[in-house]
């Protein structure tokens, strides 16, 4: 089997064409197995074998993560017996929701990772360090561990945290590659330095990285990434995924946007009023999957703000491919007439040695507008901090938060609420 799609290098006409004849197949499937669309396109009075071109999709109302949440068994298209995997979105803007994958569906989440690791570098034969979950109804550690496999890698899995248990299998397995969260990568640098590891002369070759952002939307390093690659001159390789989606945009190794898929997802960015956006423009991620059996999605929201890149990339491919995502859409914040995502935040607070850890706060204040605080655990809290700390915000942001220490074990208190399987740093405690 090949891990380089040829479809990824046709001609853009070539890739549109393709695209549809699954589009039709997709909604045909729809329409015969899926109670909730079914149900829907009765309602909208809309026949599916007429939606034939990418346009046409306009033509059917998107699907939200609210629909999913109260309507979560009515997109299931199988039978329960043909269910292989239960698994459950992060809840990242809400409740979570059940994600239901047959054997044929963890056969595509398999494909989707054994090719996106290879459009970043990777190939058979190579050892990968998994530094991420695979339980707790996680899709991305099972996916990479079955990707990699199908790919025919070898995995070290070691899950996340624990800098001790990652530097000891580094030592003992020699991995090439590292897939984790980027900040995580600080910390074991900072661990290996105050042990005296030589990290810089290690096995680790690249990281594959998943979770935050690498890059500004010019493509290059943010300050995350710049402070990585300072300390540690490995490659890295930003991935951006969901689990409603269960497809990845990698970066290729000219590291200029996570490359699509045509044969498992199409995309579109839409505006705040469902419209899609001109070229080039910012807009709300919607998806349809392709090649999902039991629960495939048409139109589905992401609440992503990303934009698009439609010039031939220098590997080969012709693919469009996504910016680094700006923000989610129901965490953008106005704060004293600038507006901002959490990332952006997040991006000045990793960038400070000084602080160990951090939650961000936005509430709504007397006059009905954001309020915005940042709460950081560090070993030396003093007034020269707060200042540094503002002054960064400023020359980021154009804008400071209010700073408040809070103890770093209170913190990590707060970051890690039991059912969840990822540290919360965002707090969004504004009224509806």
């Amino acid at each position: 089997m090949s891990f380089r799609p040829e479809i990824e290098f046709q001609e853009l006409s070539v890739i549109r064409t393709f695209q549809e004849k699954k589009l039709q197949e997709t909604l045909e499937y729809l329409n015969e197995k899926s109670p909730y669309y079914r149900r829907l396109f009765q309602r909208e009075k809309i026949n599916a074998s007429n939606i034939k071109t990418l346009e046409d999709l306009t033509k059917i109302p998107v699907t939200e993560k609210r629909d999913l949440q109260l309507n979560n068994n009515d997109f299931l298209c199988v039978d329960r017996v043909r269910i292989s995997d239960y698994m459950t979105t992060s809840g990242t803007l809400g409740n979570p929701v059940t994600v239901f994958l047959t054997s044929a569906d963890l056969d595509r989440l398999a494909y989707n990772e054994a090719i996106s690791f290879t459009c970043a570098g990777g190939h058979a034969g190579e050892v990968y360090q998994l530094m991420t979950t695979i339980d707790k109804r996680f899709m991305a550690g099972l996916a990479y561990y079955l990707g990699i496999r199908m790919m025919g890698g070898s995995i070290a899995r070691v899950g996340n945290g624990n800098p001790e248990l990652q530097w000891d299998t580094i030592e003992r397995i020699s991995p090439e590659t590292i897939i984790c969260v980027p900040s995580f990568i600080l910390k074991i640098i900072h661990y290996a330095e105050n042990k005296g590891i030589d990290y810089r002369s290690s096995s680790i070759r690249r990281a594959v990285c998943i979770g935050e952002n690498l890059r500004e939307q010019d493509f290059s390093l943010n300050l995350l990434g710049k402070k990585i690659k300072e300390k540690w001159d490995i490659e890295l390789y930003s991935t951006y995924a969901s689990t409603e989606m269960a497809t990845t945009f990698t970066e290729c190794e000219h590291g200029c946007g996570g490359h699509h898929h045509p044969e498992l997802i199409i995309a579109e960015l839409l505006d705040k009023d469902n419209k899609p956006v001109n070229e080039g423009e910012f807009g709300e991620l919607t998806i349809t999957t392709l090649g999902v059996e039991a629960m495939p999605l048409l139109r589905f929201k992401t609440g992503d703000i990303a934009r698009f890149h439609n010039e031939p990339c220098s590997c080969g491919r012709n693919t469009m491919r996504i910016s680094p995502i700006l923000g989610r859409k129901n965490q953008m914040i106005k704060y004293k007439g600038t507006t901002l995502y959490p990332a952006s935040v997040f991006d000045v607070l990793n960038h400070a040695e000084y602080v160990d850890n951090y939650l961000v706060e936005v509430s709504t204040n007397e006059f009905g507008t954001d309020d915005l605080v940042v709460k950081i655990g560090c070993k030396s809290p003093s007034e020269a901090i707060v200042k540094e700390l503002k002054d960064s915000f400023r020359a980021r942001l154009r804008v400071a938060p209010e700073v408040i220490f809070m103890p770093t074990e209170q913190i990590i208190a707060i970051q890690n609420p039991e059912l969840n399987r990822k540290p919360v740093k965002f707090f969004d405690l504004r009224k509806p």
